[in-house]
Formats: C-alpha cells, structure tokens, sequence
C-alpha cells in the first residue's frame, strides 16, 4: 500500500531509492530545504508500508513580476512542478499520478490557473504519462537542457507542459500545437 504525507526534513537523507535515475534532476540539499520552508504543502513523498520513500514530487506556485505583464511569455499565479520522480521498481503502478493529483489539488486551493512543469523532449515516456492526466505542450523552450544526452553539439529541448485549473474555465492558458511554438531559455523569467 501506498501512502502520500508532507516532506519532513530527514526524509531528505532517504531519497536515494529515487534519485538515482539518470532522468531525474538532483539538487543541492539547500534546494529541497528551500521547497521545504516556502511551499510545503506542495512538497509531497510517497512511502511504500515499510516507510520507505518510493517517490517524491516538489514544486511551487508563483507568478512573474506585474512588469513582464506586458510580455508574451508572462505566466500568471500558476503551479510548477519543479521535480517529480519514483524509484524504477515501483513505476507504472500510478504512484505518479497520485502524487501529481495532490500537487494539482494544492494548487487548485490556492487558486493557480494552471500547473506546468518542464519535460525533456527525448522523454517520450513522461510526455505520453503526463498528456494521459492531461496536460499538453504549451510551448517548446530550445536548447533549455544543457547536458544533451542525445550527442547533440547543441542543448536539449524541454516541453513546458501545462493543465488548466478550475481558475481556467475559459482554457486561456492552454494552446494547440505547443510543439511548434518555440521560445529560448532567456525568454522566461527566473526570478
């Protein structure tokens, strides 16, 4: 069995199950501990019934300065996983989609407009997860992975994937064919 509950901090010393994969993002202990102390209840781990973590997932919910308003890649009060994984052994039993659907419920309360997240474009796998719990490529951000496992001389693309949330009734923040609308990495605030 499966059990979702809030971050702790000595959980941080027990997530090697999960971080060992090539394809998750590791971070400074600084990193998590920040996530930790400003967002949370958007900081989520999965334990399996013997207590050990099997998953995780990390975001926040911001917005860019009022003076980007004016700006075609403004994002508005928004949710952003900024890391989701779960240990090899235990994927493709839905131990993804539980962790998202809590991440998207926190983020529907604090009234977001939509949860977004970054997904490598070579990650067919995650893209076909995350297009089946509904979400879909807002825009394509070039050369926004610098370490290119596909041999490339250049970066890798990411897919800003998003899903409206109830806020969104009129889907405003959502596009078709996101893939063809490409952007640079300068192009998104990082504040």
């Amino acid at each position: 069995m499966t059990a979702l509950r809030q971050c702790r901090m000595t959980d941080l010393l027990h997530m090697s199950l999960c971080n060992l994969d090539p394809l998750t993002e590791n971070y400074d202990v600084h990193f998590y501990i920040e996530y930790m102390a400003r967002w949370p209840s958007l900081f989520t781990v999965a334990e399996n019934s013997d207590g050990q973590i099997i998953g995780y997932i990390m975001g926040k919910v911001e917005e860019d300065p009022a003076y980007l308003s004016f700006s075609d890649n403004y994002l508005p009060w928004h949710g952003h996983v900024t890391a989701l994984t779960v240990a090899p052994q235990y994927r493709r039993l839905g131990i993804a989609k539980l962790l998202t659907d809590a991440f998207e419920r926190a983020c529907d309360n604090q009234n977001a407009w939509f949860v977004d997240l970054f997904v490598r474009a070579s990650n067919d796998r995650a893209i076909t997860m995350y297009r089946k719990m509904g979400y879909s490529v807002f825009r394509r951000v070039v050369d926004y992975y610098s370490d290119n496992p596909t041999s490339k001389s250049t970066g890798e693309d990411a897919f800003d994937m998003r899903k409206p949330m109830r806020r969104d009734k009129k889907r405003k923040h959502i596009r078709e064919n996101g893939e063809e609308h490409r952007i640079n990495p300068e192009d998104i605030y990082h504040g």
